[in-house]
């Protein structure tokens, strides 16, 4: 009875849930606090992992090069597997990739002195490196002097500079490679860095390294690059070239090759195709822009074939050498370098090669308008992109002064250059600007669009809608180039209808009356009345027969007698064409009045 009443009273007791709700929030705090613990623990320990692109000091750089690149060398199937130094073994080899010879290091350092210290100043400081240029190189060396690292390597002539952020770099410099052991090499890096390795005049040091997928007969061809700026800092980049060296392989690659070969045979063809015209024109020759471009195209054929046999020869050497000794670093980033010099030079001729349609197809209607367009509206086009180029570097140079120091995308005069041309397109940073300078940032984007954009783009418009717009009219009253390729081309095709039976043989007669029923149907269309219809028909024959009579190209006398009826046509001819153009000197002054009332 007692359980009984207790439950018809409601059941728990009020102080007992109450003491379970206590429990279960003190339990659920107790919970987040350690969660939180945990989760600023991991965060922090996500955050000491040193990668390469996170450097910014010199603790940084000696982090990353013990820690994370000594980690991804020195894995089980490049380094401590023996086998995998003799590539005349790969056929044991089961891994995706091979490192190709030992991994290099390289420092280039500039000498104490080399900058001008201001007198007020001379006092305080005793050392100072400026940024890194051949002049200010240092040569002499330092620390140890015991090995390579220490010494100073010169550069090989034939060796690519590279292009860094904040300056240009040569070859050569303190060089250093790594072990097949992963414990000797961090012996090294920790022996340089307590010898402080890593100086004042430190401007740039180059980790390179090549592997080999063979898989996918591919080399990639990887340069860390860690720039130390005389700012101070560290600045990170890298280069990844993935390159087919060895180009045949497979039979498609074969199929590659003849298709090569055949480009050099139409090399041969088109070499002596020019050289025979050259002599039959002489000068005259250079006077086409079109032969200019058969010239060029020749030339970089020619740099193609030998870029090709001359990194051919190159990548061979190597590989025979690297087979030979596997304990050196195989430079084979030379090889990248020139062969991304080869798909360069390619592209250029590839493009130039398109261009070349153009000489082709110059028949068609729309490219000889397009062309006649161009070449007409050159001579304002120019002058219009002299002024235009005026007030673009005008804007450049006050973006460039004005927001350089905040905003990264004027932090050069090149960069605000292409910063605006962005800004035509649509890209920009108005925020960045404004925030740089809360007064001229506004002015200088508002007046920037109105008067490039608004403004010089319109009238570059115009320009050529003005010339087009001419060129269409004189095409349409008879001053085009007749098409004869265009009207051969069609006639074959009707031909080749008619000869399979899809199409009905017709004369020419026939032809030349559907021709005039469509112009006139046009002419309908575009509100003539039939007296005007009538009138141009009438003056289209007997300009036609005139034309036939006088301007054939089979009569070669200059003196031709005229029959009476002939006169009488070359008269009608002549008072009907001042007809025309009496009614076109009315509607000029009729359209003259309303302008001059409307400017009123």
């Amino acid at each position: 009875m007692a359980e009984a009443s207790r439950w018809h009273l409601g059941g728990t007791p009020k102080h007992k849930l109450r003491y379970r709700e206590d429990v279960e929030i003190r339990t659920t705090l107790q919970e987040l606090l350690l969660y939180s613990i945990f989760l600023i623990n991991l965060c922090i320990s996500g955050e000491e992992r040193t990668n390469f692109k996170s450097i910014r000091s010199i603790t940084d750089f000696w982090k990353f090069m013990e820690g994370p690149l000594l980690d991804g060398l020195y894995w089980d199937s490049w380094y401590n597997n023996e086998n995998l130094y003799d590539l005349k073994k790969s056929s044991r080899i089961y891994y995706e990739n091979i490192l190709l010879g030992l991994p290099r290091v390289r420092q280039l350092k500039v000498r104490n002195g080399t900058c001008k210290v201001h007198a007020f100043f001379r006092s305080l400081m005793d050392e100072c490196y400026d940024k890194y240029t051949s002049k200010n190189e240092d040569m002499a060396d330092f620390g140890l002097k015991q090995h390579t690292e220490w010494k100073y390597s010169s550069p090989h002539t034939n060796s690519p500079w590279h292009w860094g952020f904040v300056g240009v770099y040569r070859d050569g410099g303190y060089i250093f490679t790594l072990s097949k052991s992963k414990s000797e090499t961090l012996n090294k890096f920790i022996n340089l860095r307590m010898n402080s390795w890593i100086t004042r005049g430190t401007r740039v040091i180059f980790i390179d390294f090549s592997v080999y997928n063979a898989n996918v007969n591919l080399f990639c061809i990887i340069r860390l690059v860690a720039e130390f700026p005389a700012t101070g800092g560290i600045l990170t980049s890298w280069q990844f070239y993935s390159v087919k060296l060895l180009r045949y392989v497979s039979f498609y690659d074969y199929f590659i090759a003849s298709c090569e070969i055949i480009f050099c045979i139409f090399i041969i063809v088109f070499t002596i195709q020019e050289i025979k015209k050259l002599k039959e024109f002489k000068f005259a020759y250079f006077k086409s822009i079109w032969n200019w471009l058969e010239l060029l195209l020749l030339v970089l054929c020619f740099l193609t074939v030998f870029f090709s046999l001359y990194s051919n020869m190159k990548i061979y050497r190597m590989l025979g050498q690297l087979l030979r000794n596997t304990e050196k670093y195989s430079d084979f980033y030379f090889l990248a370098y020139w062969h991304i010099y080869y798909n360069n030079i390619i592209a250029i001729t590839i493009f130039f090669a398109w261009i070349k349609i153009f000489k082709f197809i110059s028949f068609n209607k729309t490219m000889s308008q397009l062309s006649s367009t161009l070449s007409r509206c050159i001579k304002d086009i120019i002058g219009f992109a002299i002024m235009f180029f005026i007030i673009f570097f005008a804007y450049a140079q006050l973006g460039f002064l004005v927001f350089g120091s905040q905003v990264d995308d004027f932090s050069t005069f090149q960069n605000a250059i292409f910063t605006q041309f962005r800004i035509i397109l649509g890209d920009f940073n108005f925020a960045g600007i404004q925030q740089a300078n809360r007064i001229l940032g506004p002015i200088y984007f508002i007046t920037f669009i109105f008067f490039v954009f608004f403004v010089l783009l319109n009238m570059f418009l115009a320009i050529i809608n003005d010339t087009y717009s001419e060129v269409k009219a004189d095409y349409s009253i008879g001053r085009r180039p007749d098409f004869q390729l265009g009207k051969m081309i069609k006639k074959s095709y009707n031909n080749a209808l008619e000869k399979l039976k899809l199409k009905k043989p017709g004369t020419d007669e026939d032809k030349e009356r559907t021709e005039n029923k469509d112009l006139a149907e046009k002419a309908r269309r575009e509100g003539f009345d039939e007296k005007e219809i009538q009138s141009a028909e009438q003056m289209k024959k007997w300009k036609e027969r005139l034309e036939k009579k006088y301007y054939s190209t089979e009569i070669q006398d200059d003196y031709q007698t005229v029959t009476q009826q002939e006169f009488r046509d070359l008269f009608l001819y002549a008072v009907e064409l001042e007809k025309e153009l009496h009614y076109v000197s009315l509607k000029l002054n009729r359209v003259m009045r309303k302008v001059s009332a409307l400017q009123y």
